[in-house]
């Protein structure tokens, strides 16, 4: 019997729910967050609770959870662009290393993707670090392509991210799988 996902937007109650995946996520990837472990570590919890509280409820930020047989088990944050019209991006997406087979990261994706294009987007975008070649192939697999902008990764100024884009279908609201 292979577990049951589901994704649920965080509600404002779950400012410990949201540190710990932000913790787990930091503790398994580092190289893959804007922020560090330090970072998440020395926050006040109050941060967190702060965070969970308006993403529960905010018109142009959500995180997401991913949860198999109940247990939270991954995330995503989604975002629109308040300087481009329609535009929107997901990031900061972890799912724990156990539950990857199981495609959660897809539809955390697919999730965040189908409420972005409901306020509105026609495009989502999402930095990756270049050298995180199985992110970059992960999001190439879900219709993410090359949007021809790249930048020094903030706290590790010798790497170089990529921002990539998904052009939401008139027809759809999520990536194809």
């Amino acid at each position: 019997m292979s577990p049951s996902l589901t994704v649920r937007r965080i509600t404002a109650e779950q400012g410990a729910v949201f540190r710990e995946l932000r913790t787990a996520s930091l503790r398994e990837a580092p190289y893959a967050f804007g922020a560090t472990l330090e970072d998440a570590l020395s926050a006040d919890a109050a941060s967190f609770d702060a965070t969970a509280a308006d993403h529960a409820v905010s018109r142009t930020a959500g995180t997401f959870i991913l949860y198999t047989e109940g247990h939270p088990a991954g995330l995503i944050e989604a975002r629109l662009d308040q300087a481009g019209e329609h535009r929107a991006f997901v990031g900061e997406l972890w799912v724990a290393p156990a539950v990857r087979h199981l495609r959660g990261g897809e539809l955390l994706v697919d999730t965040a993707s189908n409420w972005l294009a409901a306020a509105g987007a026609t495009e989502i975008y999402a930095w990756v670090a270049d050298s995180n070649r199985n992110a970059m192939r992960f999001y190439e697999a879900l219709g993410f392509g090359p949007a021809g902008e790249h930048r020094r990764v903030q706290r590790a100024p010798e790497q170089v991210e990529s921002l990539l884009v998904w052009h939401v279908p008139a027809d759809s609201g999520a990536p194809a799988e």
